[in-house]
């Protein structure tokens, strides 16, 4: 306190009383001359039982040797201190147990004698905060298990700890297939429960000194050290497989969770944390394309693989924004007039650096990596520009796209394609959209929903690679399709194998019972043409006809097949090289 005139011993007594913190006066032998009331409370003790008691025993058993020399230290020379300075102090309370404080030191006096005037605070609430805090900056909330901080750094140190004494690392990445259906199935709650049950099941069926970890989402990871030999880590993804892939039931929710995991081994398969986490990403996708519920261990080729991917998604990209892609379209004839009428539009790109490159391998990329949207608003609007254009012409054509089921759970599918035909002022009956088995058969009532949609305002709509998917009669017979595509493969066959005749018969004659129009793709030969035409097929397409061309050589080409379909003594077409 200040050398000024000091205050009577009562007033001090009083004054202690009115601190919402704990405060202890000590004298120079370390006892105890009194304590205001929220020291009682926080130690468990009475005025009468701390009065003339030594300090050390509000002191932890282990800090009292030796304290009463620092008491001795302190009167030598007094020095303050602030609150917080020593970290991690306990005041040991009447029933036993430590209680979290902190402790800030300062003098008073009472006539000539000088005294410590300790004030102490009840540091548990800021102390259990930080160590929760401590908790979650290394573990996650939800399973309790590592967090992918802690995971990443126990990661990098064993890396290093690898590299001194060379032995092996492996590291396990896991990905729960499928997990958002149950979420949306039945509610994030059960989801998270699903979360908590799969990592229950994983740490039982790892060693104690594995370490496991959530990474998010329903993402997981597991570092072995020291693996005993290059299957084990193997033997242990078909452990956590077994171990993930049980039926589970929570109340009256049921799943069937499964995983696909990455297995990658260090140094081998990389010499840092960044390197092993993305091997280790590629190798568990290659285990989802494997079907998933399995394992991938990671190879260099699926580094050169995700490379050439990423190579194409770039140039893909600048392609679709550069207007470098290109539609080539392929003649459809009625089966009995032989005369045309309709293109397939197919997709075709040549990069100047990859050459020529296949629709399957491109689309396949744009629909991995999101830019399927904008290809498909590409070739909408490339298509009824051309139709524009033709009709500028006097060339009244209708044109086919194909639609993936990407482009169908697109919210805004059915509006922007709407809306490119009033744009360009196109009638909807010159557009047809081709769309497979398997894709009409996803989210079937919204799907269905979508395509009466469009079918109510003209679109035109087919069932593409028809016999190929899994619809149903009842499916198909409320399909608003106008057009049923037999898939190529029923055709190839069907003038050398009985078998195959009477499938492509029966496909022709559901087809006929539905009402729908039944169109044949892949016609390569006149004897094919010629029992299609038999069987009641309404419309061909395919290489005898004509391959696809660009739009600039379709007049030509339907020049020559009408020329051709006008000379009655002409049975057919020869096939075009």
């Amino acid at each position: 306190m200040s050398s000024g005139r000091s205050l009577p011993w009562e007033q001090v007594v009083h004054l202690l009383g009115l601190i919402p913190d704990g405060v202890l006066i000590i004298d120079e032998q370390g006892c105890i001359i009194t304590a205001n009331e929220a020291l009682l409370n926080l130690a468990g003790y009475t005025l009468d039982e701390l009065g003339g008691q030594p300090l050390a025993m509000l002191l932890p058993p282990l800090a009292r040797p030796g304290h009463q020399a620092q008491i001795e230290r302190f009167f030598a020379a007094p020095q303050g201190r602030a609150m917080g300075r020593i970290p991690d102090l306990n005041l040991w309370h009447r029933e036993g147990h430590a209680v979290a404080v902190g402790i800030s030191l300062g003098m008073v006096r009472r006539g000539e004698d000088a005294l410590a005037l300790a004030v102490v605070r009840d540091m548990r609430e800021l102390r259990a905060m930080h160590e929760r805090m401590q908790y979650l900056a290394m573990h996650d909330e939800l399973t309790g298990l590592y967090s992918r901080h802690m995971f990443g750094e126990m990661l990098s140190q064993s890396l290093v700890q690898s590299r001194r004494s060379g032995q092996t690392l492996a590291l396990l990445l896991i990905d729960l297939d499928d997990f958002k259906s149950v979420n949306d199935g039945h509610g994030h709650h059960v989801g998270d429960r699903l979360l908590q049950e799969v990592a229950q099941r994983m740490r039982a069926a790892l060693r104690a000194g594995d370490a496991l970890a959530r990474l998010g989402g329903d993402e997981f990871a597991v570092l072995l050290r020291d693996p005993a030999d290059l299957a084990s880590p193997q033997a242990v993804a078909v452990k956590l497989l077994a171990a993930i892939c049980r039926p589970w039931r929570h109340g009256h929710h049921d799943a069937s969770p499964g995983a696909s995991i990455g297995v990658v081994f260090a140094p081998a398969d990389g010499e840092d944390a960044d390197t092993l986490m993305r091997h280790a990403d590629m190798a568990m996708y290659r285990a989802k394309e494997a079907g998933r519920g399995t394992y991938a261990v990671f190879d260099a080729g699926m580094a050169l693989q995700i490379e050439e991917k990423a190579l194409l998604q770039g140039r893909l990209k600048r392609a679709i924004e550069s207007d470098a892609l290109r539609l080539h379209y392929q003649p459809q004839l009625c089966a009995r007039s032989g005369r045309v009428v309709g293109v397939e539009a197919l997709l075709r790109w040549k990069d100047s650096e990859l050459g020529e490159v296949p629709p399957a391998r491109f689309v396949a990329v744009a629909e991995s990596s999101g830019l399927v949207q904008s290809l498909g608003e590409w070739v909408v609007d490339s298509a009824c520009r051309q139709i524009m254009q033709w009709r500028t012409q006097g060339l009244a054509l209708r044109v086919a796209i194909n639609v993936s089921v990407h482009q169908l759970r697109q919210a805004s599918f059915a509006e922007r394609l709407l809306k490119a035909l009033a744009h360009l002022q196109v009638p909807p009956a010159l557009l047809e959209l081709e769309i497979t088995e398997t894709a009409a058969m996803t989210h079937v009532d919204q799907t269905q929903a979508l395509l009466r949609h469009l079918a109510g305002h003209g679109v035109q709509l087919a069932l593409d690679d028809f016999g190929m998917g899994y619809s149903s009669l009842g499916h198909l017979r409320d399909m608003p399709v106008s057009r049923l595509k037999m898939d190529r493969s029923y055709i190839q066959g069907i003038t050398e194998h009985a078998q195959d005749a009477v499938l492509a018969r029966a496909i022709i004659g559901l087809a006929k019972t539905l009402g729908k129009i039944v169109v044949a793709e892949g016609v390569e030969t006149e004897a094919q043409r010629t029992f299609l035409q038999q069987e009641g097929c309404d419309e061909l397409q395919g290489w005898l006809f004509g391959r696809a061309v660009p739009a600039e050589e379709i007049p030509a080409l339907l020049a020559r097949i009408e020329r051709q379909a006008a000379q009655p003594s002409l049975c057919g077409f020869r096939r075009r090289a």
